[in-house]
Parts: structure tokens; sequence; C-alpha cells
């Protein structure tokens, strides 16, 4: 902490106290006593003591960043903790639409006739099953220079996820509202960015839906044509946020970005082999992951550099489509990960697996916000660099 500049320290104060003050009550009819006795001996006014007087307008440009990035986390974590009857594809929408007017960037939101004319067949098909129609939710946060790539990012937003007709376990599935954390970080970046006022082009891109096992849904077996043109097979129905990020990641091409980044809770092989501490990275190049893992280092939101060689994709053949949906269990976060990486072949490419670090299980149940903090910290330092 010694070796941090002022503006960095007041910026982690701030993001640290208000983290440790957040509160999900929203839906309580009768709100908790003992927290309502606990915010009564909170923390009412925090006054921050700069020793040098030549310091104080960096350490309020950082007040004012942690601030920025607390309100961001904060909605990130809100969207997660909303129950699934709440937080549909349909209120994300708007969740959206509020946030664009707020903060004056433009959102559109593609219906499901207009996916279909895109020819969007595997989002589809993981919405099928629902009776709450998909929504493709699209910001654009248009700060940098008019010349300048956009950095797109791209959320998995599966309001709830019960592994459609390959139906999870029944214990804990509760928690699967929490399967569209990746959408809820990619709102909660745009809140932060839009109240940095950060002078770069973002592009925020979130296909929602529900996996649902109705008479209707997709069967293990079907092929599915995606965007791409390439054709599916499934060989499992629970394992959808590839199915709806694929279709997501062939329409980012439109953007001509300088850098795509994906985020998903997407496996439970990426809790198995790095725990609730770090989020898996993959990439296919090696400068984007680089930027990523020092975002972050730097926002104590750590990541972890995952191999995505090509001896891995055999395990996605097919004998009956152009790839498979699952690669088997061994392997399984990068297999995922692989299978992403063939929708994303025309830019520089990252995806992050955030399913451990999305959410806190047991008593501590409830959204993180992560990985808000490393987005923020990559989007400021692509945007420092472009004044360079």
């Amino acid at each position: 902490v010694k070796q941090l500049s002022a503006k960095r320290k007041v910026a982690l104060m701030a993001e640290t106290t208000l983290d440790a003050a957040y509160r999900f009550d929203a839906i309580k009819r009768k709100k908790d006593e003992s927290k309502k006795e606990e915010a009564k001996k909170g923390i009412a006014t925090l006054y921050i003591n700069v020793a040098l007087a030549s310091e104080v307008k960096e350490a309020k440009a950082g007040l004012a960043d942690g601030l920025a990035l607390a309100s961001g986390v904060s909605f990130a974590k809100d969207l997660g903790n909303l129950p699934p009857n709440v937080c549909t594809p349909t209120y994300l929408a708007e969740q959206a639409q509020t946030l664009g007017k707020k903060h004056d960037f433009k959102v559109k939101i593609l219906e499901r006739e207009e996916l279909k004319k895109l020819g969007m067949g595997s989002f589809l098909a993981v919405s099928q099953g629902s009776e709450e129609p998909p929504k493709f939710i699209i910001m654009q946060h248009l700060k940098g220079k008019k010349d300048q790539k956009p950095v797109v990012l791209v959320g998995k937003g599966i309001t709830f996820d019960t592994g459609g007709i390959s139906l999870k376990p029944g214990a804990e599935m509760d928690e699967m509202k929490y399967d569209m954390c990746g959408a809820a970080s990619v709102l909660g970046t745009f809140k932060t960015i839009s109240e940095m006022d950060l002078a770069l082009n973002v592009i925020g891109i979130i296909p929602t839906c529900e996996n649902m096992p109705d008479g209707r849904a997709t069967r293990p077996g079907d092929v599915l044509t995606s965007m791409s043109g390439l054709t599916i097979e499934v060989l499992n129905t629970d394992a959808e946020g590839r199915l709806i990020l694929c279709d997501a990641l062939t329409y980012a091409e439109r953007f001509e970005p300088s850098a795509v980044v994906d985020v998903a809770t997407l496996t439970g092989a990426c809790v198995i082999a790095l725990g609730h501490h770090a989020t898996g990275l993959f990439s296919n190049n090696d400068d984007l992951a680089n930027e990523l893992l020092k975002a972050g280092e730097a926002s104590l939101d750590r990541a972890w550099h995952m191999p995505m060689w090509d001896d891995y994709q055999p395990l996605l053949d097919s004998n009956f489509a152009d790839i498979a949906n699952i690669g088997g269990r061994a392997a399984g976060s990068i297999t995922a990960a692989c299978f992403l990486s063939r929708f994303a072949k025309k830019y520089d490419w990252a995806h992050l697996d955030i399913a451990g670090t999305a959410w806190k299980s047991g008593k501590e149940k409830g959204g993180t916000g992560r990985p808000v903090p490393l987005l923020t910290e990559f989007l400021v330092n692509r945007a420092n660099s472009s004044k360079k």
C-alpha cells in the first residue's frame, strides 16, 4: 500500500468501504433487525486525510474513480442477487435502456424475429424452451476518437439455467440465477466507465434468455446452425452458455473491434481447476491476455492464464456436425474456450470464465461484482494508452 499513489490509495479506500457497506434487502418486506442495528453503527461519514497538500487534487480524482467503480460493482451485485422471476431477459434489457438514458449512450434491443433474420440459430435454440422471450442487448459507449476501433465486451445472460433437457441436480439449483453474472458485469462496467466519462469506444453485447426444459426445448442430438454458418451438434443442453455466446461473438465482427472480451459463468470445470479465487483466462492473443492479467493484479481481481492449445480442439469433433458443444469430462473449461475460439478468429479475443468468482455460496451467499474491477482497469489502461 505504501508504494501506491495517493490517487490509487483513495480509490481503493472508497471501493473497499462501499463494498463492506453493501446490503441487498430490496425485496425483503421485513428488513433484518440485526442488520438494522448494524446499519445504525455503520459508517455515516468517512473522512480521508491526505498528508500532503500537493496530493489533494490527485486524491479527489481517486475518490471519484473509487466511487464510480463501487457503483458499477454494486449494480452488478444487485442484478445477480435478484430472483430469476424478477431479473428476466426483459428486465435486463430494461436496465440497459435505463442506464443508457441516464448516462447518454446508445442502447439497442434485438427481438426474436430480428435474431431469426440474422441467423442466430444457436442462441435461439437455447431460448426456445422458455416462455420468456430472448433479448439481444447492444450498448455503445463512444467517447473515444472517431477512428478508434472499439473494445467489445460480451456478457453471458442466462437469467436462469435448469440445464434444459440435460437437467441439473436439484441441490443448489437456486444459484443458477447467477448464470447471468457475465451480463451483470458488463452492465456494471458500463455504469462505471460512464460515471468516469472514460475516453474510449466500448461496445457491450449481451445475449440473454432462460434455459428451460419445455416440450419445445433443444434435445441432446439436435444439430443447430449458428450465425457464422458452422453447424453444432448438441450433446448436452446444459452446455448452453457457449451456444448463446458463439452467435454474439459472430455479431461482434461488424464493429471491427480492437479486442473482444467475453465474460461468462461458463463451466463448473473452471471451479475445480481454480477454486473461487481466480477467474479463468483464455485468449488467442498473448498480449491481450497479459493486459488482462496485469489489470487483474492491479485491481485485486485476479485471473489465471489457462492453456488453449490446438491439441485440445479435436475433442470437439463431431460425426454429424462441424463441431460438438462439449468435449467430454477432461479439460472441460479448456474445451469450452476452444469452442468459443472457433467463432473468434477474426479479431483478438479473450474469454473470462467467472463460474468460480461471480458469486459466493453458503452463509455469505451473494454476488461479488467480479470482474467489474478487472474490466474497468483494463479499459482505463486502454484509454490512457490511446492518449499517448
